[in-house]
């Protein structure tokens, strides 16, 4: 798979971007195996305590604009209700399954939302390097001790994005902050085809009294041959997801739902790692509305396992088909804009 890999032509520039921030806080010094056991198990605490039920909240703000002429987006606030699950614990790899509950009292029903993977010290991370595409990174050796990557993916079980940093407390305050990181386009913005395509973002979350939140500083960056790295800064936007523990909804609904898809999503997650191992990453054509192309029916096929109208098996083997062929066309469609581009 040397051409896909050759395709993703940002990886220097990605590289640089994941490895700013932790290059600029230094590797960890070895504290003694008594502190960082003891550091190591209050980090997966922290982890372990985002999961619950909770009323969310999410503000999104753009600010500073970077280009002369652009006019920042109004404020936007919008929330629900989400369950947080733990769907998988090994020590050092942590699994959180974001569920949404939306709808009408007696009427709810349920959206897989978001995934968020953290791992400690691990020795590589599935990063975003540009549009359809993510490879995977080398977490380099010296920072490794002590911190955990964070990768977080789409509602198909595809990746999003990834990066790593250290839980500190300080100010009595006990968080989390990652490197910078690429991200692709939300559909907040995706849908309305905006100059911009991908985030520079920093992800930082914190334990708070009453749940927890995790804000996002994003840069939003454009395709400019003249700018540095051929992109160009367009706007900054602040986005605060506050997470209020709250169970007066139909919660039930929730872990019904995950009861009887979460095989089938397992498999799913199954096959997106295979992929990714097999070619070195992943590539995979994606549209505004629903992030991938095939995310549209992954959802629908849980659904109709949920509703008796499709076995898993069969279920399984059509995801499995999906993903294989969707990324089979992504890298075909990769390795011919390289050739294009004369990069082999």
């Amino acid at each position: 798979m040397t051409n896909v890999r050759t395709f993703f032509r940002t990886a220097l520039l990605a590289t640089a971007l994941v490895a700013a921030p932790a290059l600029a806080d230094g590797p960890i010094a070895d504290r003694g195996e008594a502190v960082e056991t003891a550091q190591f198990e209050r980090d997966r605490a922290t982890i372990l305590n985002m999961a619950g039920d909770y009323k969310v909240r999410f503000d999104m703000q753009e600010s500073t604009p970077w280009m002369a002429g652009y006019e920042p987006l109004d404020r936007k606030i919008s929330g629900g209700h989400e369950s947080v699950r733990v769907i998988e614990d090994t020590g050092t790899k942590i699994i959180l399954q974001h569920l949404l509950v939306v709808g009408s009292e007696g009427e709810e029903f349920v959206i897989k939302h978001w995934r968020q993977d953290w791992e400690y010290e691990p020795e590589k991370i599935l990063a975003y390097t540009g549009p359809n595409s993510w490879e995977w990174m080398e977490m380099p050796e010296r920072l490794r001790n002590g911190r955990w990557s964070q990768t977080v993916y789409q509602v198909d079980d595809s990746p999003r994005y990834a990066g790593w940093g250290e839980w500190q407390d300080s100010q009595g305050i006990r968080r989390w902050r990652s490197n910078w990181t690429w991200r692709p386009l939300a559909r907040r913005d995706a849908v309305r085809d905006p100059v911009y395509d991908r985030y520079a973002s920093i992800n930082r979350h914190q334990l708070t009294p009453t749940g927890w939140i995790h804000w996002q500083d994003n840069t939003k960056m454009m395709p400019d041959s003249a700018g540095e790295d051929g992109l160009a800064p367009v706007v900054q936007e602040y986005v605060l997801n506050t997470y209020d523990r709250f169970d007066d909804y139909n919660v039930a609904a929730a872990d019904e739902y995950w009861a009887a898809t979460a095989d089938y999503w397992a498999a799913v997650r199954t096959q997106w790692d295979a992929v990714a191992e097999a070619n070195g990453g992943i590539a995979i054509a994606e549209e505004a509305q629903t992030g991938t192309v095939i995310s549209g029916r992954l959802l629908t096929i849980a659904n109709e396992i949920k509703d008796g109208a499709l076995s898993e098996a069969d279920a399984i083997a059509e995801a499995r088909q999906l993903i294989t062929q969707a990324t089979a066309e992504g890298a075909a469609t990769a390795a011919e804009v390289a050739e294009a581009n004369g990069e082999y």
